[in-house]
């Protein structure tokens, strides 16, 4: 969900490039020396999954894996998808460099949404886990859609069709994140709880 250079205004570029550098600051101060491997790790999934692109009208959809990768790094997402995405569009040519703030932001709010609603919900059995799992994973990219959109919109109101199909197209994605979300959490759990926060070992 890139978007390209030379469509938005400056004033959504440069707040998109403010918030992300705030973001990319207090991911990078949470930031341990035994969280690097993770986010790396989490960052080469979210550049290799937003390859698989599929066209539709004068849009694209791919895998944003942003809601997963939110409730297992929290605000450190914001390092990992900036980094992601700089790749992306120096080897790809996909968004680009002055969007590179307002797409991150896109991807990574949504993302550490996500992560608090994971975080805060009170999970007592293994239905719970994956009912807030999948709207976790489907939540963050419904988050994206609308994020987007409201960038083309506040952009210039003749992109407002444009917009409306961001979202539109994106619906079967977040059943699809949320089913993947589901299988990554319940495999982590049987790996390392701990990487959920605090989700009962019991559970």
């Amino acid at each position: 969900m890139h978007i390209s250079e030379g469509v938005l205004s400056a004033p959504v570029l440069i707040s998109g490039a403010v918030l992300t550098a705030a973001g990319v600051t207090v991911g990078l101060k949470k930031m341990r020396d035994q969280d690097i491997p993770r986010t790396a790790l989490i960052s080469a999934a979210l550049f290799v999954a937003s390859l698989i692109r599929l066209p539709l009208g004068p849009t694209s959809v791919h895998l944003l894996l942003n809601g997963t990768a939110g409730i297992i790094l929290g605000w450190q997402i914001f390092p990992a998808i900036l980094i992601s995405l700089f790749l992306q569009s120096i080897l790809f040519q996909f968004g680009g460099i002055t969007t590179l703030g307002i797409n991150t932001l896109n991807i990574a709010l949504p993302g550490i949404a996500a992560y608090y609603l994971f975080s805060f919900a009170r999970i007592n059995s293994r239905v719970q886990l994956g009912i807030f799992s999948f709207i976790s994973g489907g939540a963050a990219v419904f988050l994206t859609s609308v994020l987007v959109a409201f960038s083309l919109v506040f952009t210039e109101q003749s992109f407002l069709e444009i917009a409306k199909l961001a979202v539109i197209s994106h619906l079967p994605l977040m059943i699809i994140e949320g089913i993947i979300t589901v299988f990554v959490v319940f495999s982590i759990k049987k790996i390392n709880v701990n990487i959920l926060g605090g989700i009962r070992q019991d559970v």
